[in-house]
């Protein structure tokens, strides 16, 4: 929000060195992202392995004072996605040092339905669930991408295109 500040105030009052620090700026963030973008398919295997672990220590914190949020976003994603646990529904016996499961998990939802048989829970692992949904709407991701790529090359053509043209001018009235 700063940096498109700073090109709305260089591009107004025609100030070359904002212009200039604009296009700076934001020829960083957009090799950032590519960079991001890259690593991200290289060590996708590792994030993987990172983003599980992680998971599986958020579910420690299910239910806990101060973690209503988390909590809320289990129980929604366990529901919408008709999964449970990380990898498997296994992963909340840990939790509850038990065999039993959020209510969130029961095929058909009633209260206290997480103790009775595991029969009764659904058994598809929510990473691989989100997973599925996410390249599912990989093309609408892509979009996303290319339409923000597209902005920023725009805003740095324009800023750049303006700086030239100041440069013009003053030299012009020189």
């Amino acid at each position: 929000m700063v940096i498109g500040c700073l090109g709305c105030v260089g591009a107004v009052k025609e100030s070359r060195p904002l212009l200039l620090a604009f296009f700076i700026l934001l020829l960083l963030i957009f090799f950032l992202e590519i960079l991001s973008i890259m690593l991200f398919f290289i060590y996708q295997d590792e994030i993987d392995h990172y983003a599980q672990r992680d998971l599986k220590k958020g579910l420690q914190l299910f239910g806990t004072e101060g973690n209503v949020g988390l909590t809320n976003a289990w129980m929604i994603v366990q529901t919408d996605f008709r999964c449970c646990g990380v990898t498997n529904h296994t992963d909340w016996f840990e939790v509850y040092n038990a065999t039993r499961v959020p209510d969130s998990c029961c095929l058909e939802y009633s209260d206290n339905c997480g103790l009775d048989n595991p029969g009764t829970w659904w058994t598809a692992p929510c990473y691989e669930r989100v997973k599925d949904w996410l390249n599912e709407n990989l093309v609408a991701l892509w979009i996303f991408a290319l339409c923000t790529a597209l902005t920023q090359i725009l805003g740095l053509v324009f800023s750049m295109t303006m700086f030239c043209q100041a440069v013009k001018v003053e030299t012009f009235y020189a």
